[in-house]
């Protein structure tokens, strides 16, 4: 016979087992997925590798990378944000999170009210750069070849919403010079059209081009930061080629399903931080030309804020350019 103490013990025991793991402090129990909305060697590929490895060393969990790309990220992160909000599915993301709300006006998932932010994990500089043989010796010339010959010249870019796209949006509007631009599925093969000389220009993040400047094999006119860059340090800035205000640099974020529990949030906010500050981290952006933000940056809130802030920058930009993905 059970009686009243012993039944009100038996209901605590099996409340307990029954309790999520993040209620017992237990999370994670396994593996996590991180997804990353783009093909595997991309400039976002290679961030979140080297953070999802830092990371899993904190958790004691791997951290699984899956490559869903597609439609310009927006695959990737449907997938997200359809997961169930139990910290086993989290999304590495670029500034694409602030554009796909006016590029995309057709989705299957809420491109804002869909995600919880993690932290804020980088801002990549981006490089202006063209086939080895363009016809330019420096910024300002360039500038000249694009508005003599603009009908004649292509723009490559990883696709419609990546960051190489945004940045060609700002290029053509500081020259005042539209090219005909050729979207890619991803960067590794616009970057290898770009090194055939089959097309003429690209802007991309530094963590992709980096090492082709070094080697020679591309043309680089201007990285797109207000100052130089320790990783490229011959490499000017384009207001110091003559183009003020051409400034735009790639953030990174993580994210994971509405409605994941604060804890879990709070544990994954935990092991990016431990990430950001982990040396070989830093080193390796600091090779690939950039670095992880400081710690301040990294919160969900301020995640939140900065996300907030760049969708209404970018919005009048997309919708003055019509350049819609649907």
């Amino acid at each position: 016979m059970i009686t009243l103490g012993k039944r009100a013990l038996l209901g605590a025991g099996l409340a307990t087992l029954a309790a999520p793991a993040w209620a017992q402090g237990n999370y994670p129990t396994r593996p996590i997925t991180m997804v990353i909305p783009f093909a595997a060697g991309g400039p976002t590929d290679t961030v979140g590798r080297l953070i999802a490895q830092a990371m899993g060393a904190n958790l004691g969990q791997t951290v699984v990378i899956e490559n869903v790309g597609g439609a310009g990220g927006t695959l990737g992160a449907q997938r997200v944000a359809q997961a169930r909000p139990d910290g086993y599915t989290i999304l590495l993301h670029h500034i694409g999170m602030a554009t796909i709300p006016t590029l995309y006006r057709r989705l299957a998932y809420d491109p804002i009210n869909g995600f919880e932010t993690i932290g804020l994990v980088t801002e990549v500089p981006m490089t202006l750069i063209a086939r080895r043989d363009f016809p330019a010796s420096n910024l300002a010339e360039l500038v000249q070849v694009v508005r003599r010959d603009r009908e004649k010249l292509n723009y490559a870019n990883a696709g419609v919403g990546a960051a190489s796209h945004l940045c060609g949006l700002l290029l053509q509007k500081a020259v005042d010079a539209p090219m005909t631009t050729v979207p890619y599925r991803g960067t590794a093969p616009a970057m290898n059209d770009l090194l055939a000389g089959t097309v003429d220009l690209m802007c991309d993040q530094t963590t992709n081009t980096t090492e082709q400047i070094r080697a020679g094999t591309v043309k680089v006119f201007a990285v797109t930061t207000p100052e130089p860059i320790a990783a490229l340090p011959n490499v000017p800035t384009a207001a110091q080629g003559g183009l003020p205000g051409f400034e735009v640099s790639v953030w990174h974020g993580l994210y994971a399903p509405k409605g994941t529990p604060r804890p879990i949030i709070d544990r994954l906010n935990q092991a990016l931080l431990a990430a950001l500050q982990d040396p070989n981290v830093a080193r390796r952006m600091a090779d690939l030309g950039t670095a992880p933000v400081a710690a301040a940056r990294a919160t969900p809130e301020v995640h939140r804020q900065f996300w907030q802030a760049d969708i209404a920058k970018w919005r009048p930009l997309i919708q003055a350019a019509g350049q819609y993905a649907d």
